[in-house]
């Protein structure tokens, strides 16, 4: 069975997916789940349709490596010092507390100080995608408990990192030769290399991650956004994973390593929208992936041998954690049932440690048996958290009176009252205006050279095309209260409001418009409101042209308003009829001619009134006059 080509495999593993992850979701127990139950299916302990999995691990691998990318991309300093309790006080205080338990408990079963602490350590994280999503569906991530779920998870995430340092130097064997494939290509560029030399390399690497970020990956951004091929971008962003990724590796670093240091060098960047919306759906493929192959490599021969040894394990795991989060919780200050509620999202086993797991074979920290005993208990832990939450929410949630939970949930960012689409000579007034009435705003331009513009008056904008429904969902559309079509482009702008009316139906749509046409047309795609961009202000200019004329401020600004409300009903008695060319052509000849006539009428009425008004105000003053010269 050994041996089958890698696309053999990779044909059997992603319909594998497709087959299963549909029926788990349909089933109520999370896309997660159907992945490694897909990969337990067929892979060498059952089925065994795809013999070794070691050729595709290695490709999927590089879905975890994306995934600390955009985590990467979330730390930012204001995101840190927002959520520094959540993060580094609750996160901080759950990571001790979960990892002291479990060490403790494997110094109970006669573990080496060390195992305990490096298998506490790797077991002590969390699944972020299963419990963001389990949150989501239980209608929990607004509020305590998704806050406190989501700082946990984010310290998490960022101890992936030291974690790879710290846990070779608790190494009890001998390191597997070769088995730490991160490091492998490493081995082999600084092989024979003294200590300083290797510390050298790494420092090296890591300073060129850094300023080749900061000074360099823009520059190139630019000129690729500046050829508006999104294709071209992509593949830019792709280049820029594996390149850092490559760098770390061959100083014997781990590829996650690079990949989160590149996502931070970024997270201020205006590209950080366009380089999330576009690197996500490899991040999602290649995690299912990731995920199938772990299935697959979970070995059914020692969960049969010892059912209650891992049964047991995988309760002891889970109430520890839960003890651990809730304690933890209650330290800093929420409430019981919210902490308890986030304790058991938070109670299985996550994706880094199967990651970790495999380092600390390689690292020699954990022997072969016990790693494989422990990607089992992980793999059952993720297994039982959907039927966890589901018992825990019929016996203790649905049984207790919510209490008002805060509207305001922070999570990578507040969520925006006004999306501005297109931030330029249209865009960015209507958008300033919002800004200084105080609403959260963000902006998006497909421009570099307006967004370069504004950057350099402080205004922060970011690069993305705002009718891709991907980019529009992380700008937060599915929570913001309006949305503001602004776009140079006609056409693009009728579909960004098509797409925008159908993915958030909530959302109130404002629409900048070329012309009468197009405004007709941005109504019938969903706009709640069209704009002609210069009707405004050619309305404007009118006005002054009559006062330049003769004409008072009063009957210029009078004139403007009658025939501002003469041409808005002109505009909605043609509605109906404006896909129709014919039928709108004669139509508005008609009504044009009619509402000359009334508009002339309104006029001389209006010039009528004024004289009259100026006569009246001229017998006042001579009567004013006449009764002082008496």
């Amino acid at each position: 069975m050994e041996g089958r080509p890698i696309l053999l495999q990779a044909l059997v593993y992603l319909a594998a997916g497709v087959i299963s992850v549909p029926i788990a979701k349909r089933l109520g127990l999370g896309s997660v789940l159907g992945y490694l139950v897909a990969g337990v299916v067929v892979g060498p302990f059952a089925l065994d349709l795809v013999g070794a999995a070691g050729d595709v691990m290695r490709v999927a691998e590089f879905g975890v490596v994306i995934l600390l990318f955009l985590i990467g991309l979330e730390v930012r300093p204001a995101l840190l010092w927002r959520m520094r309790t959540a993060i580094f006080g609750l996160g901080g205080a759950q990571m001790l507390l979960t990892a002291g338990g479990l060490a403790a408990a494997g110094l109970a079963l006669g573990l080496d100080w060390r195992a305990a602490l490096a298998a506490g350590l790797v077991l002590a994280m969390s699944s972020t995608a299963i419990v963001l999503q389990s949150l989501e569906e239980k209608g929990l991530r607004q509020g305590a408990v998704g806050e406190a779920a989501f700082g946990v998870l984010l310290f998490q995430d960022l101890s992936v990192v030291p974690l790879f340092a710290f846990l070779p130097l608790l190494a009890v064997h001998a390191a597997a030769g070769g088995a730490d494939h991160a490091a492998e290509a490493g081995s082999i560029l600084l092989d024979g290399l003294p200590g300083w030399a290797r510390a050298t390399a790494v420092m090296a690497a890591v300073a060129a991650v850094v300023v080749g970020g900061r000074y360099l990956t823009r520059p190139m951004f630019r000129f690729i956004a500046a050829a508006r091929l999104r294709e071209i971008f992509t593949a830019s962003a792709l280049l820029l994973v594996v390149g850092v990724a490559a760098l770390m590796q061959l100083v014997g670093q781990s590829p996650a390593l690079g990949a989160f240091l590149a996502g931070v060098v970024l997270a201020e960047s205006e590209f950080r929208r366009e380089l999330e919306t576009d690197i996500e759906p490899f991040r999602g493929l290649l995690l299912g992936l990731f995920f199938i192959t772990v299935g697959a490599g979970l070995d059914l021969g020692v969960v049969l041998a010892r059912p209650g040894l891992l049964l047991g394990l995988v309760a002891g795991l889970m109430a520890v954690k839960v003890a651990a989060m809730t304690l933890a919780g209650r330290l800093f200050g929420i409430a019981g049932r919210d902490a308890a509620t986030a304790a058991v999202a938070l109670a299985q086993g996550g994706e880094f440690a199967f990651v970790l797991l495999g380092f600390t074979l390689g690292a020699g920290v954990l022997d072969a048996d016990l790693v494989k005993l422990l990607t089992a208990v992980v793999v059952m832990s993720m297994a039982a958290t959907p039927l966890a939450m589901a018992a825990y929410e019929r016996l203790v949630l649905n049984r207790q009176p919510r209490r008002d939970e805060p509207e305001a949930a922070v999570f990578d960012e507040r969520a925006p009252d006004v999306i501005v689409a297109g931030f330029g000579r249209f865009g960015q007034i209507a958008g300033r205006l919002l800004m200084a009435n105080g609403f959260r705003t963000v902006t998006l331009d497909s421009s570099i050279e307006q967004i370069e513009l504004l950057r350099r008056f402080g205004r922060k904008v970011f690069y993305g095309d705002a009718s891709r429904l991907d980019l529009l969902r992380a700008a937060g559309a599915d929570k913001a209260r309006l949305l503001l079509v602004a776009i140079n482009d006609r056409e693009k702008a009728t579909d960004l409001v098509e797409t925008a009316r159908q993915a958030f139906p909530n959302l109130t749509i404002l629409a900048r418009a070329w012309d009468r046409r197009h405004a007709y047309d941005l109504l019938a795609a969903g706009a709640h409101e069209a704009e002609r961009e210069t009707f405004e202000s050619s309305l404007a200019m009118g006005r002054r042209a009559l006062g330049r004329l003769g004409f008072s401020e009063r009957r210029a600004t009078q004139a403007a308003n009658v025939f501002r409300r003469t041409d808005l009903e002109l505009f909605q008695k043609l509605a109906p009829v404006a896909g129709e060319e014919e039928r709108y052509l004669l139509a508005t000849r008609e009504s044009r001619e009619t509402m000359d006539r009334l508009l002339r009428s309104e006029m001389e009425r209006l010039a009528v009134d004024e004289a009259d008004e100026a006569s009246d105000m001229s017998a006042v003053a001579l009567s004013e006059a006449d009764e002082e010269t008496v």
